[in-house]
């Protein structure tokens, strides 16, 4: 196992290498990219109680043809057949407040190739964001951002600290523009 995992971390340092050092490559496929071995990787660290999708299969049950199921989606992937299913929705409440927020459930196999593409993106962007940005990043946190903030702050004289939140911020995003931009990469 530890050896999947120092081959899945080597191709993921490849790819950051070369998107750090080659200012014009383009990734334009991202699927070729993924392998069994990630996909086991982003399978083991799914939670083992996770709401299962629209298909109904839960950790459980894909992990019993593991092997099996990995390869045939690799398969797929590398064929360019891969298709998502469509999402379960579900309502939760929204804390504080007697309001629901829907949510949608990706099925199992759609989890591990967003896991996967989340690992590729983030070799392939990360050294393009800034220090200061703590949100949705690998190694980073609130706790990492609280701690720089004490830091920044520690010996000023400080009045006050905004907390600001957009709302609907994810709901807005102009998804034209954001495609323009992953493809700058």
């Amino acid at each position: 196992m530890l050896r999947n995992r120092e081959m899945v971390e080597t191709k993921l340092q490849r790819i950051a290498e070369k998107a750090r050092k080659e200012d014009e490559c383009r990734f334009t496929s991202l699927f070729h990219l993924m392998n069994e071995e990630m996909l086991r990787e982003c399978f083991q660290e799914l939670r083992k109680d996770a709401a299962s999708g629209i298909d109904k299969v839960t950790k459980k049950e894909y992990g019993e043809k593991l092997g099996e199921n990995l390869n045939a989606l690799v398969g797929k992937l590398h064929r360019m057949a891969y298709i998502p299913l469509p999402v379960r929705r579900v309502y939760i409440p929204k804390p504080g407040s007697s309001k629901k927020r829907p949510l949608g459930i990706p099925a199992l196999e759609d989890k591990l190739v967003q896991a996967g593409l989340t690992r590729v993106l983030s070799a392939i962007y990360e050294q393009d964001f800034i220090d200061d940005s703590y949100g949705f990043r690998p190694g980073r946190g609130c706790h990492d951002a609280l701690r720089a903030l004490s830091k920044e702050v520690e010996g000023c004289r400080v009045h006050y600290i905004v907390d600001a939140d957009i709302k609907g911020f994810f709901d807005n995003v102009d998804h034209d523009w954001m495609i323009k931009f992953l493809g700058t990469e």
